[in-house]
């Protein structure tokens, strides 16, 4: 970075909104992109980040220095392409070194048109983001960095106009744009493949990733994933033992037709989980606000204490968002005038005290804000599945 930066246009350029630019080289695809700039702290799992759904709109810089190692492979995308709007390295691998891998990781970012750039400072870019906040930014380089009229290159004025215009990510609503058109079921597999499931679980996709059904599919559950425009009727005539609502981008706040199909699943006595983006809107249907976040949760190392077994357990996040709700002792859900009965903070982030999880006491529905299915990350929340399949087992039984 220079208070007077010089590129041409065989560079990448990288413009902050608050001023910041960088300038580095190229990598992936060249062009123009701009969205929301965020830091994932994972030393590894780059192909599960790139193809998670809840990046869509966001440029990601990776924290750790050495990225594309082990290459891309067929089996680790946690969906059907790259949702980053850009990605930001310090030094890209320059030889792929893994015998899963079948292609690079540059060459992937080429193919799916992904503009990216290398060999920046981005330790000093993570250091500001965490002290200024995530904001809009743009990556510029080929043609893009080329002013049509003059043929000159652009100045650091002319990108910053395309920055600003960028839509700002409160406010947005995402959720539509990435989740599945069409409805898909995965059957039961490992140990229960080829069996009768045990419960049918109705998870609708608000961004959902990949590994989610799959856990579920491996203890027994019959996954019917569902577009994030599915009806209460359409949702009810699957007959589920339970429903889920996934991971997804955008602002919470904008997402109030998941919001009221939430609340006709909580009357209807469906056993409830949701991650991510489905914690903060049942945080939103028993009447808590949310919040954005300074910079944010994304990686695959955050500690999380499970205040309901004193447990501390390292997890995978990917969040800017958060849910507004006292930690402690149980109080009654807001909405409605106490309505859903009473409800917990059940986990927090030891890093900052944020809620990762709630969990009502007299209906039976929780959430975390975290990832669990652990693509990529450690297994330490793989119990939350067991949690799920446990309450629809007893909402079976009737117990």
């Amino acid at each position: 970075m220079s208070d007077n930066p010089t590129y041409g246009k065989d560079d990448a350029v990288l413009v902050l909104e608050d001023g910041q630019v960088y300038v580095g080289e190229p990598y992936g695809a060249r062009g123009r992109t701009t969205g929301e700039i965020v830091f994932a702290t994972g030393m590894t799992g780059y192909q599960e980040t790139l193809t998670d759904p809840s990046y869509d709109r966001q440029i990601v810089v990776q924290t750790f220095p050495h990225i594309g190692d082990t290459g891309v492979n067929h089996e680790d995308p946690e969906s059907s392409r790259i949702w980053v709007a850009g990605y930001i390295v310090r030094e890209p691998s320059p030889n792929v070194s893994n015998w899963r891998a079948d292609g690079s990781l540059d060459d992937d970012l080429v193919r799916e048109g992904i503009v990216g750039m290398a060999r920046i400072d981005t330790r000093k870019l993570v250091r500001h983001l965490r002290s200024a906040g995530v904001m809009r930014a743009g990556i510029f380089s080929g043609d893009s960095l080329i002013d049509p009229a003059t043929g000159y290159v652009r100045t650091v004025a002319q990108l910053m106009e395309d920055v600003k215009a960028t839509p700002q990510m409160a406010g947005m609503s995402l959720y539509d744009e990435v989740s599945t058109k069409q409805a898909y079921v995965v059957e039961p597999c490992g140990e229960y493949e080829g069996q009768e499931p045990l419960y049918t679980v109705a998870a609708v996709d608000l961004g959902i990733k990949g590994m989610t059904p799959h856990r579920m599919a491996e203890r027994g559950c019959r996954v019917h994933v569902v577009p994030s425009t599915i009806s209460f009727d359409e949702l009810k005539a699957i007959d589920p033992d339970g429903v889920f609502f996934s991971n997804g981008p955008g602002d919470p706040e904008q997402a109030g037709p998941e919001v009221e199909l939430l609340r006709q699943v909580l009357d209807a006595g469906y056993p409830f989980f949701g991650i991510c983006f489905g914690n903060q809107l049942l945080g939103r249907a028993l009447g808590f606000g949310t919040y954005k976040l300074k910079f944010g949760h994304r990686g695959i190392n955050q500690p999380v204490k499970d205040l309901t077994t004193g447990k501390v357990e390292i997890t995978a996040h990917n969040h800017g968002f958060a849910v507004d709700a006292p930690v402690g002792d149980p109080v009654p859900a807001p909405y409605g005038n106490g309505r859903y009965g009473k409800v917990f903070v059940s986990h927090i982030d030891l890093n900052d005290d944020v809620v990762e999880g709630l969990q009502c006491v007299d209906i039976p529905a929780f959430s975390v804000q975290y990832h669990p299915e652990a693509a990529a990350g450690p297994h330490d929340a793989a119990y939350l599945f067991d949690r799920f399949c446990d309450l629809m087992k007893s909402n079976k039984e009737g117990k």
